[in-house]
């Protein structure tokens, strides 16, 4: 793509960005909530593109007028100046505009939203409940990393420990955007501690991540929903088991069924299971957009197909293996306390080299 091309989309965008502005101070836009929701979000989405698309105009102006002075000026000083403005310019400008390019390409539109998350143990009995809950516990200290919110919704302990299933929020700076790369399966390869011969296993658990829906993704209505009321199980002492807390909401067009039972209050667990119920309404519709891209995007096989094993845990060796991208690391212990960051960036690189791929650059 030519520089000026380049430039030109980027400089394209700025009637819409002012447009964007002066609708998000109408005052008419204001009181529809909706519409500005949607306008605010486009506004976030650009702000980025017309920042980097000014500081690329700049750096073009800058390198033109350096270079106008090595042919036109006779004073060394200043052609010396301008000798060192170039060698500095010169090498920033396609880290630049490879960024340019990735910030033109749609990204998808949920990357900044919260996210759900459910794991469920899977082939191995309780060893895959005790993966299960290493998984969570992998989770909840890099959500910690992160500085996000993790809210468990739903849990079923497993007899040996760890969770048979356990639905937890994160809530955060672009979650989902980070999270959805972790939908697939997970194997595990290690002794595990209810075996006595010391022999090896593979186990394995499911991960599946949603984005949150918002107040205004999805038409969700009260009419279409069964409310059961029972008591909570599980620790938490007596108030827990011994008052109709639990809530399990039933939407009666899609058959689809969630349940709260975390919070004490009723009211708390009518709120998150309304929460979750929406978002799994809506990845019924995001699962679409999820096949759609799953065939051009190998990285991202496991969001389009949620049973595809992608990452495998060998304790024996201390190795984890991410297989979409052929992905390996030596120091297990320390990727399960949560130091996943790593492996989310080669995967990120990944799949900005398809995107750009399919957007033919």
């Amino acid at each position: 793509m030519a520089e000026n091309t380049l430039l030109e989309k980027v400089l394209s965008l700025r009637g819409k960005f002012q447009s964007i502005q002066d609708q998000l101070s109408d005052p008419s836009v204001m009181s529809d909530m909706k519409k500005y929701v949607q306008l605010n979000k486009d506004y976030k989405e650009l702000e980025p593109i017309i920042k980097a698309g000014h500081e690329y105009k700049k750096m073009l102006d800058d390198l033109q007028a350096a270079k106008d002075i090595m042919l036109n000026e006779k004073d060394d000083e200043l052609r010396e100046m301008a000798r060192d403005e170039i060698s500095e310019i010169e090498p920033k400008l396609p880290e630049m505009e490879q960024s340019i390019k990735l910030m033109l390409i749609p990204a998808d539109p949920d990357d900044s939203k919260n996210a759900m998350v459910e794991i469920r143990g899977g082939t191995g009995g309780d060893e895959a409940a005790i993966f299960a809950g290493d998984l969570f516990r992998m989770y909840q200290h890099f959500a910690e990393r992160r500085g996000w919110k993790l809210e468990v919704t739903d849990q079923a302990p497993g007899t040996s420990g760890g969770f048979k299933q356990i639905v937890f929020k994160l809530s955060g700076e672009g979650v989902y955007g980070v999270m959805k790369y972790e939908s697939g399966v997970h194997r595990v390869q290690r002794v595990p501690q209810t075996e006595t011969q010391g022999r090896i296993q593979t186990s394995a658990a499911s991960v599946a991540v949603f984005p949150e829906a918002g107040e205004f993704d999805v038409d969700l209505s009260w009419d279409d929903i069964r409310l059961d009321l029972f008591c909570s199980s599980g620790p938490g002492g007596q108030g827990v088991n011994t008052t109709y807390s639990a809530v399990r909401l039933t939407h009666i067009p899609s058959g689809l069924v969630v349940q709260c039972q975390e919070e004490r209050s009723q009211l708390k667990n009518k709120d998150r299971a309304f929460e979750e119920l929406r978002t799994r309404l809506y990845n019924l519709e995001h699962q679409k957009y999820l096949d759609g891209i799953a065939a051009k995007r190998k990285t991202m096989v496991s969001t389009g197909d949620r049973s595809a094993k992608i990452r495998t845990y060998n304790y024996p060796q201390g190795r984890v293996t991410d297989h979409r991208i052929n992905w390996s690391m030596y120091n297990l212990p320390v990727f399960m306390d949560g130091d996943i960051q790593e492996c989310i960036d080669q995967l990120q690189i990944a799949e900005n080299a398809e995107r750009l791929k399919e957007a033919g650059e």
